[in-house]
């Protein structure tokens, strides 16, 4: 074969059969059942994002994607579970910002999340809610405030876990409202978390919307104030963290979609497009947009520059708090 001809078939013909096979590779993707790792409870919001997103994609893929959760260890022992597994799109992550905020506390994770995964979307993100026992005798977290510095061994904070967006936003609270002695109970998810709130056992938690605002539409707990620098709508009476005597206060809780290390590009730009349909789709509007959810739906660069944005704003929020593990 001339030289010329192995040139040509070197820089023309080799890169179109491999554009080739990774198009039909996406076009038979998937060609099976798909399971979304939750590493945390059913009940909390990743469980509740993730479920809404797994029957949409069921029904715009034509395949069965389904949730599995796999809890414990901080949300470790599910997202360790996805770092080992294939690359081949049929075993995914959904995590929340707690995912890149963990090693921040915890340097001897069996993995490292920018390096053992493969960023495919930012699914959106919601606010915080800042909830109370109905039994606290406070109307709003400027008052909460006043009663925590009266009786300080009275009152308490639950999160849900260890590193969470819930957990640095009352750590930042104790700090600049100047309660640093509020003792802060950690659960292993929001669901127990909550069940302990509810029975009383805790007197205060901020958490997600979309698994505290049910409580709070039922009366079964009530609102001190929302971690968005504006109000919500359905809630404009509930004032923001801001606005109770912490200016410049804002913090959500966002939601992401991985795969592990080495999923192939096209697999995770089909992904990708499928994912951000399956966030606007009339079921999610339906079950989240009417508690502020705000859908991203972002592709794999975009979130990755996202991830990189984020772990250099809570780095700095650890820092000035002076977060350490427990």
């Amino acid at each position: 074969m001339k030289p010329i001809v192995k040139r040509i078939i070197k820089r023309v013909v080799l890169p179109a059969a491999l554009a080739l096979a990774s198009l039909a590779h996406a076009q038979s993707y998937p060609g099976k059942a798909v399971q979304i790792i939750v590493p945390f409870p059913p009940g909390g919001t990743v469980d509740v994002v993730a479920r809404i997103v797994a029957q949409s994609l069921t029904e715009q893929m034509g395949q069965t994607v389904r949730v599995e959760n796999k809890a414990g260890a901080n949300g470790i022992i599910g997202s360790d579970f996805v770092a080992k597994s294939a690359p081949d799109g049929y075993t995914l992550l959904v995590q929340a910002s707690i995912f890149v905020i963990n090693p921040l506390f915890l340097p001897d994770m069996p993995y490292n999340v920018q390096r053992n995964f493969t960023p495919v979307s930012n699914l959106g993100s919601v606010p915080l809610l800042v909830v109370a026992n109905p039994k606290v005798p406070a109307g709003n977290l400027r008052e909460f405030i006043a009663l925590a510095k009266a009786d300080i061994k009275k009152y308490t904070f639950a999160t849900s876990s260890l590193g969470s967006a819930s957990h640095l936003s009352e750590e930042t609270i104790k700090r600049q409202a100047g309660i640093p002695d509020l003792l802060i109970v950690a659960y292993k998810g929001t669901a127990p978390a909550l069940t302990d709130l509810l029975g009383g056992q805790v007197s205060v938690m901020i958490d997600a919307m979309p698994s505290s605002y049910p409580h709070v539409k039922s009366g079964k707990l009530k609102p001190l104030a929302v971690s968005s620098i504006k109000r919500v709508s359905f809630l404009p009476e509930v004032p923001t963290v801001a606005e109770s005597g912490l200016p410049g206060f804002e913090m959500v809780s966002w939601y992401g979609l991985w795969g592990p290390s080495g999923l192939p590009r096209d697999i995770a730009a089909k992904l990708s497009a499928e994912t951000a349909r399956a966030v606007r789709s009339p079921l999610a509007s339906e079950r989240l947009g009417a508690q502020a959810f705000d859908a991203v739906g972002s592709n794999p660069e975009q979130f990755a520059t996202y991830i990189q944005e984020e772990i250099a704003r809570y780095t700095k929020i650890v820092k000035e708090a002076n977060i350490k593990a427990q």
